[in-house]
């Protein structure tokens, strides 16, 4: 009776011991480090906090304040994850390009086509003048919006540092005029048309998503980006961040947040 007894407790025992071991398993947060700038990314990243709690993931926010940390951080393991920059950026700097990798874009802070004279890009006429900027990053990022949608044929392989000299077609001999970023809202009323950045066309009084004849999309290669180490793109933790950062409600808050279109969902 004795050994009955013994044998049962001992059960017992075991079974408590295991429903204890299997509550710690399910009380043991799983979390979520990203670092991130603060507009929009932060914004973003908070919005969805519930959503991943709902999935049994507790995300935490880094905010970074520069453009070089947060990389560094996502290399030594202090955070899983970052979300501020595009893949040109990261391309930049060859660790990072060799270490790192896109796990999905999010968003485009747009660049844009503007004119004073033309509605659309069928109005432009036969030897029509069209300013980009005359930095290298932001004249290759004009001729490739120009070439997204038809205007221009750029030369196979040619990429973000594209220039004027890459141009394969130009089927209406456009003239382009190459001035400071900076100066292009205030060329508008002496070219056709300009390319400008989101930042100068908002300070000159353009809202991107009225007043753009054409503006980046998801074809741009300067969709913003999460980024996480090399072979985490399936981790479950960033599967789940992608499906809650590309939902209707983030969708919808860009769109509400930023009716000027400074900020673009591209799902």
């Amino acid at each position: 009776m004795k050994k009955t007894l013994v044998i049962l407790l001992s059960l017992s025992l075991a079974v408590l011991s295991l429903t204890v071991i299997g509550c710690k398993k399910k009380a043991t947060p799983v979390t979520l480090i990203v670092g991130a700038t603060p507009v929009p990314h932060a914004d973003l990243l908070n919005l969805v906090k519930d959503d991943l709690a709902a999935k049994g993931i507790t995300l935490k926010v880094v905010e970074f304040t520069d453009y070089v940390t947060p990389n560094t951080a996502v290399l030594a393991g202090d955070i899983d994850a970052n979300f501020f920059q595009h893949i040109p950026y990261l391309a930049s700097n060859d660790e990072w390009a060799e270490k790192l990798v896109s796990a999905f874009g999010v968003h485009v802070e747009p660049f844009g086509l503007y004119s004073n004279s033309i509605k659309n890009l069928a109005d432009l006429k036969e030897g029509a003048t069209i300013a980009i900027p005359n930095d290298p990053s932001n004249g290759g990022r004009a001729l490739l919006l120009l070439a997204a949608n038809g205007v221009i044929t750029l030369k196979p392989g040619t990429g973000i540092t594209a220039t004027i000299q890459d141009i394969a077609a130009n089927p209406k001999n456009l003239k382009f005029r190459e001035l400071e970023a900076a100066q292009l809202p205030r060329s508008l009323p002496d070219v056709d048309a300009a390319t400008i950045n989101g930042n100068y066309a908002l300070d000159a009084g353009l809202i991107p998503s009225r007043d753009s004849i054409i503006i980046e999309g998801a074809q741009s290669p300067y969709v913003n980006i999460v980024v996480v180490k090399k072979g985490n793109e399936t981790d479950a933790r960033i599967v789940a961040l992608q499906a809650a950062l590309r939902s209707q409600k983030v969708k919808d808050y860009i769109t509400k947040t930023w009716s000027d279109g400074s900020v673009v969902a591209i799902f």
